[in-house]
């Protein structure tokens, strides 16, 4: 298929006149690739997140920059020192025409939050004490801990709300099945006059198609989509063998972890202080600019202090250049007395073989042999590469932390109970200490998410979460 992209590449086909429905390529993951293995990762299935967005929505949403909006609810307020949230539903209906209502909108949240219902997102809730009806048109949700970036987290698509008889409440619904399904807006009352046309115009439709990274890119290089969402830094090289125009090339300034998991702890990974010398003997900004050019490198688990009331650790390692970062990892490679081979658990993908080919060209410099498995197989080093779905550091502690040693274990978990803001931020602070010393993780860059997007999608915005609602693509209509 590679191949096939350069011979059949049409440099310059984009699509831009505003004609037709809105043709949109949404990347399915491969076999092998990274999908969510671990809590708060919720990227494996992008088709399945965009149609699940597409079709219902929560009681808030993600706008086209990344921020909360109303989705079921109106309005909403947060009481009791951030205790308490409580949520005015606005007038919508199911798909089957019959009303929303709170009676029937806190059942389906209460299995959302519940650790059985399989969304990835429960071990981030658990400060969720109780969900209530309050009147027919308000809920409440009260927490035992503040949470104030609960909001992010209830605007992900795995929190949507979707009845199994009624299905949900757009902001689309589908009108030919295919595949691929057709979707087509449904009217917002908040917004639309009583004599609006009642049919949208055929601009208004998505046509969504699930597919391969090699097809949907060089369906964009032909001019027959629109739009390719779900690109990641294993897919990026693909955009270059297409001849794609430059300057429909988006890049999310995504937050979140980008770097290698010690899967595997013991042995050579036993010791912190080997794991330690094995992060800093990485030359960050070479690996990256061999993937992407201006990929930036990150050498520590949080980017900012963001809920910490610390600075975000920095491994004593920093301070030294790469030759005795290299030469130290040597002498403890050395120091082990025997052979070390460590296995390295990378998806598929051009992007994933060239970040192999220098992570491999790393370990032989220090001593080690290299192994390549597939992400899901047994390894030491496992890639993790997720977006944060909300800005707090013990996401980042709790999805670097895949394992970590008991102490580290124990701050993050401090962390999670502390009754009052003020002690969650110390505790956090205390977590990112305690993982720094216990260096479960070898943090390598943010991650690199990317968009095709011609020039008719106007309200199109790159932004921290990587997320781009269909209904906020082309025009502020819905």
């Amino acid at each position: 298929m590679a191949l096939g992209l350069v011979s059949l590449a049409v440099a310059g086909c984009d699509r831009h006149a505003d004609t037709g429905p809105v043709i949109v390529s949404a990347i399915r993951a491969a076999t092998g690739a990274a999908a969510p293995s671990r809590p708060g990762s919720t990227e494996g299935d992008m088709p399945h997140r965009v149609l699940r967005d597409s079709l219902a929505q929560g009681l808030v949403r993600f706008d086209a920059n990344g921020q909360i909006e109303p989705g079921l609810a109106e309005r909403w307020i947060v009481i009791d020192g951030g205790g308490s949230y409580i949520f005015r539903l606005r007038d919508a209906k199911w798909n089957d025409g019959t009303p929303v209502t709170a009676e029937q909108v806190v059942p389906i949240l209460r299995r959302l939050v519940s650790p059985r219902s399989g969304n990835p997102l429960t071990p981030f809730l658990t400060a969720i004490d109780e969900i209530v009806v309050m009147t027919p048109q308000v809920i409440e949700v009260r927490l035992s801990r503040p949470r104030p970036d609960l909001l992010k987290l209830f605007a992900q698509p795995e929190m949507a709300i979707i009845d199994r008889a009624r299905h949900g409440t757009g902001p689309f619904r589908i009108v030919r099945a295919g595949p691929p399904p057709l979707l087509r807006p449904i009217p917002d009352p908040r917004r639309a006059e009583p004599d609006d046309a009642a049919t949208p115009a055929p601009e208004d439709d998505v046509r969504l198609i699930a597919e391969s990274p090699a097809r949907a890119i060089l369906r964009f290089a032909r001019g027959n989509s629109d739009l390719v969402l779900g690109g990641r830094f294993e897919t990026w090289p693909l955009i270059d063998m297409a001849r794609v125009n430059g300057t429909a090339i988006r890049v999310d300034p995504a937050a979140g972890l980008f770097g290698l998991a010690i899967a595997n702890r013991e042995g050579f990974l036993a010791d912190p202080a080997n794991r330690q010398a094995l992060s800093a003997a990485f030359d960050r900004a070479t690996i990256l600019s061999a993937i992407a050019p201006n990929w930036e490198a990150a050498d520590r688990l949080l980017p900012d202090a963001l809920d910490s009331d610390a600075p975000p650790q920095i491994a004593g390692w920093a301070l030294l250049n790469l030759n005795e970062r290299r030469a130290s990892a040597r002498a403890r490679v050395v120091a082990a007395g025997q052979p070390i081979r460590l296995r390295i658990a990378l998806p598929q993908g051009p992007g994933a073989n060239l970040l192999y080919g220098q992570i491999g060209a790393t370990l032989r410099a220090i001593g080690i042999t290299p192994e390549r498995v597939a992400l899901d197989a047994p390894a030491d080093l496992r890639l993790v590469d997720a977006v944060a779905p909300f800005d707090s550091a013990r996401w980042y502690l709790a999805t670097a932390c895949a394992p970590c040693g008991p102490e580290a274990q124990a701050a993050i978990e401090q962390a999670r109970l502390a009754p009052t803001l003020a002690a969650r931020s110390a505790a956090i602070a205390a977590a990112d200490a305690a993982l720094n010393a216990d260096a479960p993780f070898i943090p390598l860059a943010r991650p690199l998410r990317w968009s095709l997007v011609t020039g008719r999608l106007r309200q199109y915005q790159p932004n921290v979460r990587a997320w781009h609602p269909l209904n906020r693509l082309r025009a502020d209509t819905n």
